[in-house]
């Protein structure tokens, strides 16, 4: 047993070991330690803009018109926040949140936060196998069953990536994210929604509350946006960076590496806040109620916007999505699996195995209903994700606010408070959910 750090259990070593610590870390002026730790925030804003947040933000805004922006602005700031901990957590402790989530609890406990954790993945992947799929459906005409099992291949892919480097990995996901960022500026820009109309959306609705589906769907966007999965992920591959020992280049890491992850999910808060009022400028001013279906807005964008680019645009971002959010999946897979149970798998076994547990229901879904059962299941899958989120959040804010597990540098108070309250509230709308679905008031 370790002594005098807080931990219960003997710590095992390094997540994503080959990477660790790979990165120099400049000592120079402020640009140039920013760019140092320019990265790991594109690589969790990734999460925040996967397949599984245009289901939800489609499905939104077609329906309710802007009201929803609300929910996509609060769950960013919640993000922000989140993240902040995340990786203070990795810099300060040297621990990922799965490694310290095993550390701290007793042995039961810890497997049961896996398999949540391992959950979380399971969902995330299968929005990535959906959205991966109708994005070669539209763009090739490759068929969705087909396109659902081409998706395995993706892990090739990432192996390349991640022989080559870490920065490269970076590199890779934040060019994805920049063309994701013009795709939806240039999709603005044709769809010229009434910006007051915008602005409004952003201000809270007591509806969202009273409305059973509205609450549904905003617990989606919750999901989809503040995903546990990033909870551990951002707290390992912040260790990518060589930080030095002391307190001074520690407190300046976690500095620079919030910055980094806010900049970064200010472009995510575009982008989902993007597919939104576009749903709701193109469809929702015209009558359409319930394109909730990519396929469907894919089909309609062209007409209605009056050019057949803003369809394209749409199906190209959709892939940069998928495969952008392929590479996060994996590499959290890596670190859920190694800090839980401390058992290393060679990455491409590590994503068949998740990835093939994932085109199970997408292939059942799609096979069954077609076109028709693939945005049910992708609201579905960000649902599920919030439910999972408390699991992974209470851990984080509970050990960030421990001095001895923090070696000296816990979260400031306001910060560890803020994230309580986060906390309560997401538990409290999970919990109306689950009174929702049992009485029958929402179906799923």
């Amino acid at each position: 047993m370790t002594t005098g750090t807080g931990w219960q259990r003997e710590k095992t070593g390094k997540t994503l070991e080959q990477s660790n610590a790979s990165i120099r870390v400049s000592k120079g002026r402020f640009i140039k330690r920013l760019l140092s730790f320019f990265g790991p925030g594109y690589l969790v804003a990734v999460g925040y803009m996967d397949p599984g947040n245009w289901a939800t933000s489609l499905a939104g805004g077609s329906a309710f018109g802007y009201t929803l922006l609300s929910v996509i602005l609060i769950s960013n700031v919640m993000a922000i926040l989140l993240q902040a901990l995340s990786l203070r957590l990795g810099v300060a402790s040297g621990r990922d949140l799965a490694q310290a989530s095993r550390d701290a609890f007793p042995l039961p406990v810890g497997y049961v936060l896996w398999i949540l954790a391992e959950g979380a993945i399971v969902a995330t992947d299968l929005a990535e196998v959906i959205g991966t799929a109708i994005g070669l459906n539209l763009l090739f005409g490759i068929p969705l069953e087909i396109g659902v099992v081409l998706t395995a291949l993706d892990v090739f892919l990432i192996l390349w990536l991640q022989g080559k480097g870490f920065r490269l990995l970076e590199a890779f996901v934040i060019t994805l994210t920049l063309l994701i960022f013009t795709c939806f500026a240039i999709e603005m820009a044709y769809a010229q929604p009434v910006w007051g109309d915008v602005l409004r959306g952003f201000i809270p609705q007591r509806d969202i509350l009273k409305s059973p589906d509205m609450l549904f769907l905003a617990l989606g966007i919750l999901g989809a946006t503040v995903m546990p999965h990033n909870l551990y992920l951002h707290s390992s591959i912040i260790q990518t960076r060589n930080i030095g020992p002391t307190r001074a280049d520690k407190l300046d890491a976690i500095r620079m590496g919030t910055i980094d992850s806010t900049v970064a999910l200010m472009f995510a808060l575009f982008i989902n806040a993007s597919i939104l009022i576009l749903a709701a400028a193109t469809f929702h001013t015209a009558g359409k109620f319930e394109v909730a279906e990519i396929q469907d807005a894919y089909e309609l964008l062209g007409p209605m916007l009056g050019t057949s680019l803003a369809s394209v645009l749409f199906a190209v971002a959709l892939l940069a999505s998928g495969l952008n959010s392929t590479v996060t999946a994996t590499l959290t897979g890596q670190i859920i699996m190694e800090g839980f149970i401390n058992f290393k798998l060679a990455p491409w076994k590590r994503r068949l195995i998740t990835r093939g547990i994932a085109i199970v229901p997408a292939l059942v879904a799609t096979i069954l209903y077609g076109e028709s059962g693939t945005a049910r299941l992708l609201v579905l899958s960000q649902v599920m994700l919030s439910l999972q989120l408390p699991f992974a959040m209470v851990p984080l804010v509970l050990f960030t606010a421990d001095r001895r597990k923090m070696n000296g540098l816990p979260a400031p108070r306001w910060l560890t408070w803020a994230c309580w309250i986060i906390s309560a509230i997401i538990i409290t709308l999970n919990l109306k959910l689950i009174y929702d679905v049992a009485t029958g008031a929402v179906s799923i």
